[in-house]
């Protein structure tokens, strides 16, 4: 019991910097290098061709629809799980991680299946043009089937996040990244199996991290069992974690969505463009996994001290978050902005339609990007503490009800900038939106404080 112990007091009583170090450090590390091997699936396959970068580009949204069904079950899992620890109530806790797992891999196996059935229409709705079809068909068939090791990771990364076990979940992200590097310029170029190479490096290395989650699992190290006999899907238990998995579902969906958009709107524009958007999503999601990593450390802290009634350590997890969050963001922004054209020509294959329409939008995308952090800390912060309406709106906001409309009307007026600038427009006008929640937020925690401080019912 010495090692789920200490991962209690980093929850309930560690100093807040040290606690978000020890949580979120780890996962963010393991985060960035997903990023990174992401990035080298589009620097490796870059080479081959922008037809072949364009089809991991479509296929990208559907992989991300099918990861969102961990993120549901893992993220809303992980927001119940550390209220529950704060509570002491390890009973329940047990039935919710093992109902959360096993529904996410049973579900995810159905959608897997019945994607691969349909994958040339999915496809072309996705953007796929008939130049790039085939090659997207190819890298598909075998990556989408490798999804339900994802699906398993991701659950697991979010669930062993809200017992404080952030190396884990470092270690298995590390590993199966690591693995993937390495693979990846042999199978596509010593083996020359070409994108279906790639498909086959990101499975292996999503199998990886699935045995390392599943040597954690069976080694009991855990605060949670996931045995069978806790499987338990009663309405209860599905409410409390479909309530905070449901808006994270919508938010993969919103951001596939917002992707498949990009796409088909750059179909007017030739395949070279959906490359060098494709190529700026990924460069993008590099800095967003960062924060998203980081913010794993955040949320087991804040929905702990929220469920235990403690309003000042939550307040100062907060506000550190917040100044730490921004200021990377705006670290990371800068370097986008000014070295846009370096780092897209990584990608570009040489090509220079590749390079000016990637450059453009990227160097636009690091202009905004200082607003993710301050956005993110919020969002995060209301699905932690169980307000999954108002955590379900604000994180809409950023890639649907801002971006889609966005997206659907700039082009048609703007042309190319149209979709060029379309995220830094919806980053702006979701700040705005944020900044207003926030501060009722903060407003309702104050008053649920001095609740308890004379004696009221509180939370």
């Amino acid at each position: 019991m010495a090692e789920p112990n200490h991962k209690l007091i980093l929850l309930s009583s560690a100093p807040i910097p040290k606690a978000l170090m020890a949580l979120g450090f780890p996962i963010m590390i393991g985060m960035l290098i997903n990023a990174f091997y992401n990035l080298a699936d589009a620097y490796f396959v870059g080479g081959l061709g922008e037809r072949q970068m364009g089809a991991i580009s479509v296929v990208f949204p559907l992989g991300q629809v099918v990861v969102g069904l961990g993120l549901m079950f893992g993220n809303g899992a992980a927001s119940y799980l550390s209220r529950l620890l704060g509570r002491k109530d390890l009973a329940t806790a047990n039935q919710v991680a093992s109902t959360a797992l096993y529904c996410s891999v049973l579900l995810g196996g159905v959608v897997i299946l019945l994607a691969t059935f349909f994958l040339r229409p999915i496809l072309t709705l996705l953007g796929a043009t008939e130049t790039i079809l085939p090659y997207a068909l190819t890298y598909a068939r075998i990556y989408v089937l490798s999804c339900i090791f994802n699906v398993f990771n991701v659950t697991m990364n979010n669930i062993v996040s809200s017992e404080g076990a952030a190396k884990i979940a470092m270690c298995a992200l590390l590993l199966g990244a690591l693995l993937n590097i390495g693979l990846d310029p042999l199978f596509i170029y010593t083996l020359n199996l070409g994108v279906a190479g790639a498909a086959i490096a990101t499975a292996l290395s999503q199998m990886v991290s699935t045995l390392v989650y599943l040597a954690y699992i069976l080694s009991h190290k855990s605060v949670f069992t996931f045995c069978i006999k806790d499987f338990s899907p009663t309405r209860r238990l599905l409410t409390e974690i479909l309530k905070i998995g449901i808006p994270t579902l919508t938010f993969q969906l919103l951001t596939s969505l917002s992707v498949a958009l990009i796409n088909r709107a750059a179909n007017d524009y030739g395949d070279a463009v959906i490359a060098g958007m494709g190529a700026v999503t990924r460069i993008s999601s590099m800095g967003t996994l960062v924060v998203f990593g980081f913010l794993k450390g955040f949320q087991p802290i804040a929905g702990f001290s929220y469920g235990a009634k403690n309003f000042g350590r939550l307040r100062q997890a907060i506000k550190t978050s917040l100044i730490w969050s921004t200021g990377f963001c705006g670290a990371a922004g800068l370097c986008m902005a000014l070295f846009s054209a370096q780092i897209i020509g990584q990608f570009s294959g040489g090509n220079p339609e590749v390079l000016l329409a990637g450059q453009r939008s990227l160097a636009a995308n690091g202009l905004s990007f200082f607003l993710f952090g301050f956005y993110t800390v919020y969002s995060s912060l209301f699905l932690a503490l169980g307000k999954g309406k108002a955590g379900f709106f604000l994180g809409a906001c950023r890639q649907g009800i801002c971006f889609i409309p966005i997206i659907l009307l700039l082009p048609s007026i703007w042309g190319l900038n149209g979709i060029l600038y379309a995220q830094p427009i919806a980053d702006l006008l979701s700040a705005g939106i944020t900044a207003v929640m926030a501060l009722q937020l903060h407003c309702e925690l104050d008053l649920a404080e001095r609740c308890i401080s004379f004696g009221g019912a509180g939370i």
